[in-house]
């Protein structure tokens, strides 16, 4: 049902039955390298082209997670997921080989929870048994079209983000094991007059600070209701600019409560500036690392709020500023779960 001004609540809370998580060589040296399924050591993953390998992350995801649940794929009545090429053609190709209904969305980096939110909705109210649903990127392929390509080896400033070589996907159920998904709050355009392409992280926190504070009011709750909450990428900058304005807003949220998945799957060290991004981002952080933090009891209660930023190379020829959103799903496991 419909709580407050944008918040479904799931009555029948549909359950994450299994999950998983496909990564490339600089995820395998990550934080988070022991929370993938499969990671690869070369960024071509045997094919001829990223944007063929990048086709290839969700194919496995898929496959994968379906391996899990012991599911044959025809099981599956709908596909939910995308990416950041162009038209989501890897996705799209992906689906080609997956053989199933394909509902094929794009919300740029909030895509993960865009598509959980989807799918909790539709088997909430007997729309089907099974759905796959998941994102995915890759570091050669996203930064050849937003940016540069990785050869020609530009600078980058301090704001910028690295993006994950990956995939993240999960199968949803009206009913079977696994934390459930209880509640969704759907995220509207933000655009704070930023146009940087570099900073990501600035541009995207004020959508992610206005979809917490929608979700707390609709929901009624505090903040401290949740074990965690955790942003999608917005990395160091945009971690620090949503804090600052929440608490301008009235929201206090402790700093050990309130995480970034951009912050969490690399190392210190490695060279990713402000932190990851990515459509992957969320996806694998949430998909790999978190759902098994549930799983063995160390979290209860999460709000996963996956960021995006609605740009494309048009729009920044065309010197438009970056219309932001974020997507925010509850997931709980244990107690009233």
């Amino acid at each position: 049902m419909l709580k407050g001004h944008r918040t479904w609540v799931f009555a029948n809370k549909p359950a994450i039955i299994a999950t998983a998580a496909v990564g490339g060589p600089f995820e395998a040296n990550g934080r988070l390298a022991e929370d993938f399924d499969l990671l690869h050591e070369d960024l071509w993953l045997g094919e001829e082209s990223y944007e063929k390998a990048h086709r290839v992350l969700m194919e496995e995801a898929a496959f994968q997670a379906m391996e899990k649940a012991g599911l044959e794929k025809e099981k599956v009545q709908f596909l939910i997921a995308g990416d950041l090429i162009n038209q989501m053609t890897p996705t799209s190709f992906a689906a080609r080989t997956l053989g199933m209904p394909y509902l094929g969305v794009f919300g740029a980096c909030s895509t993960s929870m865009e598509g959980l939110a989807l799918s909790a909705f539709i088997t909430n109210y007997g729309g089907a048994d099974y759905i796959l649903t998941g994102a995915s990127s890759h570091n050669a392929a996203v930064e050849k079209q937003f940016r540069y390509p990785t050869e020609y080896g530009g600078q980058k400033p301090p704001t910028a983000q690295w993006t994950v070589t990956g995939a993240g996907v999960a199968i949803v159920s009206p009913k079977g094991d696994g934390p459930r998904v209880t509640a969704a709050t759907i995220g509207r355009v933000v655009d704070m007059g930023l146009a940087d392409p570099f900073n990501m992280g600035g541009a995207m926190a004020p959508a992610a600070v206005d979809t917490i504070e929608a979700h707390l009011r609709d929901m009624q709750i505090d903040a401290s209701y949740y074990d965690l909450i955790v942003t999608g990428d917005l990395g160091r900058i945009g971690r620090q600019v949503s804090l600052d304005l929440l608490r301008q807003h009235g929201i206090d949220i402790d700093e050990e409560r309130y995480q970034d998945c951009g912050l969490l799957i690399y190392r210190d060290g490695q060279p990713v500036l402000s932190g990851a991004s990515g459509a992957a981002c969320s996806a694998v952080v949430v998909y790999g690392h978190l759902i098994k933090r549930m799983r063995r009891g160390e979290l209860k209660r999460i709000l996963a709020v996956a960021t995006g930023a609605l740009l494309s190379p048009l729009s920044f020829q065309q010197n438009e500023t970056i219309p932001c959103i974020a997507h925010a799903v509850a997931i709980e496991y244990g107690g009233e779960a």
